[in-house]
C-alpha cells in the first residue's frame, strides 16, 4: 500500500509537471497573439484602425488558466499522496519542500486572477498576461525538484519529528511561495518601466499586486521565523544561534521589511521599492538552495 501510495504521488507530480508545462505554452501563445500587429482588414484605408486580434489571445488566456486550476490540483493530490505514503506530514526533504512552495506560488497565482476577476475584466485580463513570467520558475523548481532534488518516500530523522514541522515549515512553504509571486511582479513591474514588455499589466496594477501579496506574505513569513525559533529552543536547548539558515532567514526578514517601510516613503515607493522586494527573494531563493545543498548547519538534513 505504501509503495503504491508513493508510485502514485510520483505520477501525480509528473503529470503535474506536465499539465503546468501546456498551461506556460498556451500562456505564451497568447501573450504573442496579444503582441502581434493586427491584420488590416481587406478594403480598409491606410488611415482606417484596425481592430486588435484579441479573441484568440483571451480565449488562449483562459484555456491556460484551467490547465493551472488543473495542475494545482493535481499537485496538492502528489503531495497528499506522499504524505500518506510516507505517514507523516509530506514537507520532510528538499523535494517536498520545493514542491509545496511552487504550489503555494501557483494558488496565489489564482486567488490573485480570481479577486482581479471580480474587480475588473479587463484588469484580470491584463494580469493574466504576467502568467508564463509566475509559472516559468515553479516549472524551473518542480523540474529541479524532480530531478535533483527528488527522494524517496521515507520516515523523516528525529531532529523533525516533532508537531512544529507542520507549523515551521508549512508557513515557510506557504510564505515563499506567496513572495516568489511577488518578485515576479516586481521584476515586471521594473521590466515595463523600462520598456522591455509593453504587453505586461499597467505598472501600478504590477505595484499593487506585490506590495499586496507581500502584505499578506510578511506577517506569515514573521510567524514562520518565530515558530522556528521556539523549534529551536525546544530541539537544541536554545531560541537562536546564528546558524547559517537562520541568519539567511532573518536577514530576508529585515530586507521585506525595508521594501514595506520604503513602499511607504515618499521618493522610495516606485523603482527604489521594487528592487528591495527582488532583492527580498533573491534572498530567499539563496536560503533555499545554497544554505541547504552547500553550507553545513544544524539544518543540514534536507534528504538530498
Amino acid at each position: 500500500m505504501t509503495a503504491s501510495l508513493a508510485l502514485l504521488s510520483d505520477r501525480l507530480f509528473m503529470a503535474t509537471v506536465g499539465v503546468y508545462v501546456l498551461a506556460l505554452a498556451l500562456h505564451a501563445a497568447a501573450l504573442a497573439r496579444a503582441v502581434a500587429p493586427a491584420p488590416v482588414p481587406v478594403g480598409a484605408g491606410p488611415d482606417e484602425p484596425a481592430r486588435p486580434p484579441r479573441g484568440w489571445a483571451e480565449r488562449l488566456g483562459r484555456m491556460g488558466v484551467s490547465l493551472v486550476v488543473l495542475g494545482a490540483l493535481l499537485h496538492a493530490g502528489s503531495l497528499a499522496a506522499r504524505g500518506f505514503a510516507a505517514a507523516r506530514w509530506p514537507l520532510g526533504n528538499m523535494y517536498e519542500f520545493t514542491s509545496a512552495i511552487c504550489l503555494a506560488a501557483v494558488v496565489a497565482w489564482l486567488v490573485l486572477l480570481h479577486r482581479s476577476a471580480r474587480g475588473s475584466a479587463a484588469e484580470s485580463s491584463r494580469l493574466s498576461a504576467a502568467g508564463p513570467f509566475v509559472l516559468l520558475p515553479v516549472v524551473v523548481l518542480l523540474f529541479l525538484a524532480g530531478t535533483v532534488l527528488y527522494a524517496q518516500a521515507a520516515p523523516v530523522q528525529p531532529a523533525l519529528q516533532s508537531y512544529w514541522l507542520v507549523v515551521h515549515v508549512s508557513t515557510v512553504c506557504l510564505s515563499s511561495g506567496m513572495l516568489l509571486v511577488a518578485g515576479v511582479a516586481s521584476l515586471l513591474y521594473l521590466a515595463g518601466r523600462a520598456g522591455w514588455a509593453n504587453r505586461l499589466p499597467e505598472a501600478d496594477v504590477l505595484d499593487r499586486v506585490a506590495y499586496r501579496v507581500t502584505i499578506v506574505a510578511f506577517p506569515v513569513y514573521t510567524f514562520a521565523v518565530i515558530a522556528g525559533a521556539i523549534w529551536a529552543e525546544a530541539a537544541w536547548g536554545r531560541f537562536w544561534g546564528w546558524d547559517p539558515k537562520e541568519t539567511v532567514a532573518f536577514v530576508a526578514w529585515v530586507v521585506y521589511a525595508a521594501y514595506l517601510h520604503a513602499r511607504a516613503t515618499a521618493g522610495w515607493r516606485t523603482g527604489r521599492a521594487a528592487w528591495i522586494n527582488v532583492a527580498g527573494f533573491l534572498v530567499i531563493a539563496f536560503n533555499l538552495f545554497f544554505i541547504n545543498m552547500v553550507v553545513a548547519g544544524l539544518h543540514s538534513y534536507a534528504g538530498i
